[in-house]
């Protein structure tokens, strides 16, 4: 990436020389540009939120900003970023958005996060730190901001207006206004699950701002949690991309002597999930893990790995994520442990099975979902 400050080598994390996608976008360079070009003052705290894989604390290194991100996967490639810039650890704080933020903050770059709860809950995390003189400016791809956006920032901030826009990526300027009424944060937000859905029906589910689905259960996850595996025991089962960790509890709830492993690379799922499993009281052992997917998990440990994996990284559709998590869960799984998949008919996930495990069976399906099952041979 050339910046105001040097030409940069960026990698996303994990490094994978076949993946083509960047590791920053037009709306990372608009507003280092910005940033050179009207001289501002980066002095004091500098944060920044949403960085999605360090481009911009990487480039600003330099006025020792602090990152906020949900991202384990971010905050790693963040790392590897500053490591081979040269930048010396500690230099960049890196938080998550379960920590809590500076007291002070005297510079606030956004890079707009898809999530739209998520930006309202982190403004209003933010919001008492802000003060009079705080440089406040945005960044997004056009089609990332929209006038729900711009009303957040003026509601929670101060008065907000947008740039022109540059190679379809545009800029948000804030002034703040610490005087500003502002609304209570509704989130963590919960609600009751339906009927009808085994162990977790008519239970509650907890949601911190940005998890899949916050305010209800998605139909992927209903038609999933129909079709559990039926067996019972002292077995470790994985709640893989746990999002708010209906699945998992469900588990637990149903077959008091299984370990569940909750894990997920999203900070805010991980505090849902182990919030659900707590507001259900489920008996057993729980483990909570924030990581990239089943790293870290010895080899042939596992006996069940149940994953709804995601097919968005970001605005991109990619099925490397769940290719990942697949390859993952077989490492992991002892002999005769099962993945246990759900995910969309047109997504051929069978194929992919059958190419890593050599068989996948068909659990259940409906005109719009398949439940596949794969089986870790004992010669794997």
């Amino acid at each position: 990436m050339t910046s105001p400050w040097g030409e940069l080598a960026l990698t996303r994390f994990p490094d994978d020389p076949r993946d083509r996608l960047r590791a920053w976008d037009a709306s990372d360079e608009y507003l280092l540009r910005h940033l050179a070009a009207e001289q501002v003052a980066l002095s004091g705290t500098v944060v920044v939120l949403g960085d999605r894989w360090g481009a911009l604390v990487t480039a600003l290194a330099a006025h020792r900003p602090v990152q906020i991100t949900d991202s384990f996967l971010s905050q790693e490639a963040t790392r590897a970023n500053l490591a081979r810039a040269g930048v010396e650890p500690g230099t960049v704080r890196l938080l998550t958005t379960q920590d809590p933020p500076p007291g002070r903050i005297d510079v606030l770059l956004v890079r707009v996060p898809k999530s739209l709860a998520l930006l309202e809950d982190q403004l209003l995390r933010l919001a008492p730190a802000v003060h009079e003189g705080t440089l406040v400016v945005g960044t997004g791809m056009v089609k990332e901001i929209h006038t729900s956006t711009l009303q957040l920032f003026e509601r929670i901030l101060g008065p907000t207006r947008t740039s022109l826009a540059e190679k379809k990526a545009r800029l948000i300027f804030c002034t703040p206004e610490p005087s500003l009424g502002r609304p209570a944060n509704p989130w963590p937000y919960g609600y009751s699950l339906p009927d009808g859905i085994g162990a977790v029906s008519g239970r509650p589910v907890v949601n911190h701002a940005g998890v899949f689905c916050a305010d209800r259960l998605d139909i992927g996850t209903r038609f999933f949690l129909q079709h559990l595996p039926a067996d019972r025991g002292s077995r470790r089962i994985v709640d893989l991309g746990c999002g708010n960790g209906v699945v998992g509890t469900a588990v637990a709830l149903a077959d008091p002597e299984a370990e569940v492993l909750f894990c997920d690379e999203s900070f805010q799922a991980v505090a849902s999930a182990e919030g659900t499993y707590k507001a259900n009281g489920a008996p057993g052992h729980a483990e909570f893990r924030v990581g990239d997917g089943l790293a870290g998990v010895p080899d042939g440990s596992v006996d069940v790995v149940l994953n709804n994996p995601p097919f968005h990284s970001h605005q991109a559709t990619t099925d490397a994520t769940a290719w990942r998590m697949f390859t993952g869960a077989r490492r992991a799984l002892r002999p005769g442990g099962e993945l246990w998949v759900v995910g969309n008919r047109h997504l051929g996930y069978h194929v992919k099975l059958r190419k890593l495990f050599g068989n996948s069976q068909l659990v259940a399906s409906d005109p719009k979902f398949v439940v596949l099952k794969a089986v870790k041979r004992s010669s794997d």
